[in-house]
Order: structure tokens, then sequence, then C-alpha cells
């Protein structure tokens, strides 16, 4: 069985626990256990304020603490790390974002053998001053993952990726959301409408709700029953939005600013909504999109690349071009006319079929496979040597 040690190098600025950290960074434990399930053994190390081991779901975890002496310099020029590593001889090293340039490189340079995959987590290409210190620390790793294949071509361009570096297109995470009774939905939530519209996602210039708005405005001008509920955290733009809806007769009743949800209430409107819109500019993955796909909740999103990949291309939905109101209130009428149910099952078949855990877990595993094949195992050929600090 493929071994893989599954690596963040990311040090909790809050210092939780690491029982805490594990319920709080859920992604972690669901990678690793949707990457299990598809018959890969994995060992998740992640760096800690608290040292700690322990087995979940058949899955390892082990929690590096920094050296006192050495904390800004990370885990990976440790004993303790490297002892670790010596002890599982893992096939694969899977580091969690491109970011952690001196412990990719101290990682490397321990285990020279072990092939690196890396996996993006909506990280931008350094400053131009900065390129040479990435693309010397790149220059080790064997293959990145991004949601969408197109997401790696900045990094292309700027020459950060070693030319036999291979890229994986592979969602993010997934969720453990799904479809409801949406009659029933709706009266837990009090949502209503025709179509019943929903947005979850900050007010900010990236995720565009002013476009949105003038969206909404024009598509409900032949769709009179609309109505867009609006779930938000963060809100920059809020008191813009405010003035667009209440200078609008066309939006001003017909937009419920519901701001902060908990998140599992988040799944019940979800179930309830019969369209999911967002107006983003950028989106390293679209965690919302991967919920709303989950509930069977057709999206009508901007034609952004993670977008489009986690959509399959529009498969499902429907794309509209970033900070176009008139294109999107065309989708949203567009689509208004297409059989709700069968929507629906079109959605959840797709998340089903290509973002699901089950689906995760099986891209992961045969990235890891060919990864491995390309560079094959030194385990049982190469021994590790503890190396002085």
């Amino acid at each position: 069985m493929l071994h893989v040690a599954q690596i963040s190098f990311f040090l909790d600025p809050q210092k939780r626990r690491p029982e805490q950290l594990l319920r709080d960074w859920w992604s972690l434990v669901d990678i690793a256990e949707a990457t299990q399930g598809a018959g890969i053994r994995v060992s998740v190390i992640q760096a800690s304020h608290a040292p700690e081991k322990f087995r979940r779901n058949e899955v390892d975890y082990y929690f590096v603490q920094p050296e006192p002496e050495r904390e800004g310099e990370g885990i990976a020029r440790t004993q303790t790390f490297r002892r670790l590593l010596a002890e599982l001889k893992p096939d694969v090293c899977h580091v969690h974002g491109l970011g952690f340039l001196a412990d990719v490189a101290a990682l490397s340079a321990f285990a020279p053998q072990t092939p690196i995959l890396v996996q993006d987590h909506a990280g931008r290409p350094p400053r131009m001053w900065r390129r040479r210190q990435w693309r010397k620390a790149l220059s080790v790793v064997s293959s990145v993952t991004f949601c969408a294949r197109e997401q790696a071509r900045p990094y292309e361009e700027a020459r950060l990726f070693h030319p036999q570096t291979v890229i994986y297109e592979i969602p993010e995470c997934s969720t453990r959301f799904m479809p409801g009774e949406q009659a029933t939905a709706r009266q837990l939530t009090g949502m209503d409408g025709d179509p019943c519209v929903l947005w979850v996602g900050h007010l900010d210039q990236n995720k565009d709700p002013l476009t949105v708005l003038d969206g909404v405005a024009r598509a409900a001008q032949r769709l009179p029953g609309l109505r867009l509920w609006c779930c938000f955290a963060s809100a920059a733009l809020l008191r813009q939005v405010r003035n667009r809806i209440d200078g609008d007769s066309l939006l001003a009743g017909r937009v419920h600013l519901v701001g902060y949800v908990p998140h599992e209430r988040i799944e019940t409107m979800m179930q309830a909504a019969d369209l999911f819109v967002i107006g983003s500019r950028r989106e390293g993955s679209g965690y919302s999109l991967i919920e709303a796909l989950a509930c069977g909740l057709p999206p009508v999103v901007t034609d952004i690349p993670s977008f489009r990949s986690l959509t399959g291309g529009g498969a499902v939905g429907t794309l509209w071009p970033c900070g176009d109101a008139p294109y999107f209130s065309e989708a949203l009428v567009e689509i208004n006319r297409r059989p709700r149910h069968e929507l629906r099952l079109a959605t959840r078949a797709h998340f089903d079929r290509e973002i699901s855990f089950e689906a995760v877990g099986r891209k992961f595993a045969a990235a890891y496979a060919d990864v491995a094949q390309r560079m094959p195992s030194h385990s049982s050929v190469v021994q590790f040597e503890a190396q002085p600090s």
C-alpha cells in the first residue's frame, strides 16, 4: 500500500491544542480520510505548539513542535521532524500550501529521493523581487495540485516551477452537505421566492455583490417572484449594498440581507433555495459553491477558473462573465426555464462524480501513484539519516 505523509507547516497563531485544531481545520482531516478511503496509507504531520500523537479513523496524526530557539524556522529542520520522517518512510510527501519555501527546501534536502506534491490553497505568485527565491525552492517539487489547471498558468509564466513539474487538477476539498426536502427547508428557514436565489459570501469587491444586485434588478422585470437571500460574514460594501437596494424599487423588499448564519444552517438554506449565485472575480476554490453543488443547488456563478472546474465547464448551472450584469440577468432568466427537479438531480450527480470525498480521494490517490511512479520510492533502498540542525 502506498504511504503518503500529508504535511502542514502552518503554525496556528492562536496556539490551539491538537484536538481543537482538527475540529476547526476540518479540511485537514477530510483530505486525509478521503485519501485513506481510496486505499492510501496516510500519516498527517502538523506543526503545532503542543506535541502529540494519536490515531483516528485509520489515519495517524503527528503534531510536531518547533524548537523554541528556532521557532521562526518552522518544523522541517527540527530533529523531531527528521526522526519522524525517518520512521515513517513515506513514498510521497504531500505539502499543504505553496508558500512554505524554507520547509520544502529542508524536506527535500533531508529526503531527496522522496517526491514532493504541493497542494495550492488559494495562493498567488510572489512579487518579482521574490521570484528567484521561489524558483529555487520549488525546483525540488515533483508536482502541484490546483483546483483548476488554469490556475497554474501565472506560476508557469513566471517560470517558478521546474519544467518537469507535473500539474494536477483536483478540488481543494469537499463537503458533507446533502440535498434535502425543499418544502421542509423553506418552513425551517422562512425563505421564499420563485425563483428563491441564495448568495453565500462576503460583501466585498472580490465577490462583487453590486453587479449581482444589478443583474437581479434586471431579471426581476421578467421574474416578478424572484427573491434574493444574502448570507455573509464580513461586509466591507454593506453601506453601498444597502444604498443600492433602498434606491431601487425592483430590489427593495426583494433582497434580504440575512448576515451571518451558522454553518449548519447554510445547508438548510441551500436545500430551500432554487439557485445559488455569487459574483467572484477570483477564488482559489469556492467552498460555498462546493456546498451548493452538494445540496443539488444549481449555480449561476462567474466564469473564473475554479468555478469552471468545479462545474465541469458549466456542465451544471450557468457561468457568466465577471462584472457583466446584463449577461447575469439573462442567465437567471434562462436557467429558470429549465425543470428544477432535473437540475437538482444533475447537480448532485455531478458533485458525486467529481467533487465528493470519494472522488477527491480517488483523484489524490491517482496523483500519488503517478508521482511515485515517475520518481520511484526510496523507502526500501535509501536510509534516512538525521542531519544536524
